[in-house]
Order: C-alpha cells, then structure tokens, then sequence
C-alpha cells in the first residue's frame, strides 16, 4: 500500500485530514520548507512506507516516523522570549565555527525554533517556539504582526523624511512595505530612530536607513507583535504565559491583526517554571506572582569569535 493511502486507511483520528508537512511542524520536527526537504530525501515514513509527495494527507502522527523515530503527538505550543546579544548567528550551526543563539540557550529547553532572524550585529527580541505552524503564521507578513525596532543613528534625516516611509519605498528593485519611523531624539548629527513594520525582508530595517543617507550604529528589536524586550537581559530566555499564548492565538485567527500590547514588561510569569537560568541549565521557579525571580547571565558559546 502506498505511503498516501495507508494514512488515509488510518481510523485512529475523526479529525480533517491535513498535510503532513503542517502535521509535522505543528509537533516541532522541524519547519515546513524542511519537512519538504526531508520527505525529498526519504527520511519521513508511515508505518514503514517512505512518503514521496509533501501533498500526503493524514489525520494524525501514528505511525510517522522521522529518520525512524516515531513522531509523538503534538504537544501544545509554546514560546519564548530571548535577548539576542550582538556577535550571535541566528543560525543552527555556522561553518565558520561562529557563535549561534543555541550555544547560548540552556540544554534542558525543548527543541526551539526562531521565528524570523535577527542578523549577527543586531541584538533585541528574538522568539523561539516549538510549533512550526506558529513560527510560519507570525512571520507571515499577511497576518500583519507587528515588528518595533530602534536604531541609533548617524547622519541627517528629518520626520517629514521617515514618514514618507509609511508609502513604502523601492531600494535597488527590491519592494519594502510600509514602515512607520519616527525620530526620537537627536544630539547633533547623532539620533534613535523607532520604526514599525510588519514584514522581515532580509537587513530590511539597515536598508531603508541607509538609504536615507543614516549609518546604524546599533539596531535593537524591541518587541514582536503584543511581546515586548522589557527588561530581560542580555543573552536570557523565559517563557511567555500560556495563558498570554492563548489569548495571542485567538485574536490573530479571529481577526488577522496584532493585539494591544500586554506590557511594556512583557508577559508575566505563570504558574508553572518559565524562566530559564541559562548558565546552570535550571529552572527558575517563581516564588509568587508576585516576585519574578532575577535571571543570572547566559553561558558563553562555544564557537570562535569574530
């Protein structure tokens, strides 16, 4: 029988069928442009039978396995907030042997997976989830979630410039959206600029400045849709509240637009372990909801630096 139709023959599950792909990246495989990949590459079978077409349909992981490891179930999904240092690769591993976000984060949290990038010299917000059917609906620029960087500048621009950026602008054929920029402060030639958008092109944010004339001496996302940086430090991770995750996930299907922000601290501890000591691999506990207890600096990482 063909690897398609023994899921189809499954009666363990009433649900819709759906693309295996989806399937696996809502249980944390792995992405879904990867799953593609590794179906192409005959890793991905069910009850025993290599799947040949990313288009298979099944109503749940029974029988799948990955590289012949059964899949479990999926697990409900859960995020992250981490405080990307600058000299870190948003990246698994580097062939120059360069520091990536996973040599930072602690070994005892699940398999992670960022959602969208930061590049190596800008440092702020960075989201990790289990679920690769999240990760894809918050970076989808459809779903209009909210990206807020600020960038300290060098240079002359005015606000009647930055708010031309609301049309959007066209930079050597590339398209950038629209972006809501304002000029926060300035000492001399010297500034911070703030700026909203709801896309994740490649360097977009360093692009639009300097194509406006500004050099960027430092760039810091500072919150990604209703999640903000707050206070978190430097190269730590905790988790967002279930509760906040939930309530996140439904107004985004409901309505396809990014909530009112929760705090400008973040969201708030639950009541199970959430934040991370990144330097012993241990769970803080929270003392109260009260108290949030104080996060103690990350490990360095093991690749060699720039």
């Amino acid at each position: 029988m063909a690897a398609t139709e023994a899921a189809l023959s499954n009666p363990r599950s009433p649900k819709e069928p759906q693309r295996i792909a989806k399937l696996l990246a809502r249980a944390g495989v792995a992405s879904r442009r990867d799953i593609e990949r590794m179906i192409e590459e005959r890793r991905i079978a069910i009850n025993g039978v290599a799947v040949e077409k990313p288009a298979t349909l099944l109503t749940s992981l029974h029988g799948v396995t990955v590289d012949g490891q059964p899949v479990q179930a999926p697990a409900p999904a859960r995020l992250f907030r981490f405080h990307k240092p600058t000299g870190v690769l948003t990246a698994a591993r580097d062939p120059k042997g360069r520091p990536t976000i996973y040599d930072r984060l602690p070994k005892s949290l699940p398999r992670l997976m960022p959602v969208g990038r930061l590049d190596m010299n800008t440092e702020g917000l960075l989201l990790l989830t289990t679920d690769g059917e999240l990760k894809r609906q918050l970076e989808l620029p459809s779903t209009g979630v909210e990206r807020t960087y600020r960038a300290r500048v060098f240079g002359d621009v005015s606000q009647e410039q930055l708010e031309e950026l609301i049309h959007g602008v066209e930079i050597e054929g590339v398209r950038y959206g629209a972006i809501d920029a304002n000029l926060e402060r300035r000492t001399g030639r010297n500034g911070w600029v703030e700026m909203k958008l709801t896309e994740g092109k490649n360097r977009e944010v360093r692009r639009v400045l300097e194509y406006l004339g500004l050099q960027v001496s430092r760039l810091i996302r500072t919150s990604y849709g209703p999640f903000h940086l707050g206070d978190l430090p430097a190269g730590m991770v905790d988790e967002i509240r279930q509760h906040d995750l939930v309530a996140f996930k439904k107004s985004m299907g409901e309505s396809k637009k990014t909530p009112p922000p929760l705090s400008r601290e973040g969201p708030r501890v639950g009541s199970r372990p959430v934040r991370l000591d990144a330097g012993s691999d241990a769970l803080w506990r929270p003392r109260s909801r009260s108290s949030r207890p104080t996060p103690t600096p990350a490990r360095q990482g093991r690749g060699k630096k720039k």
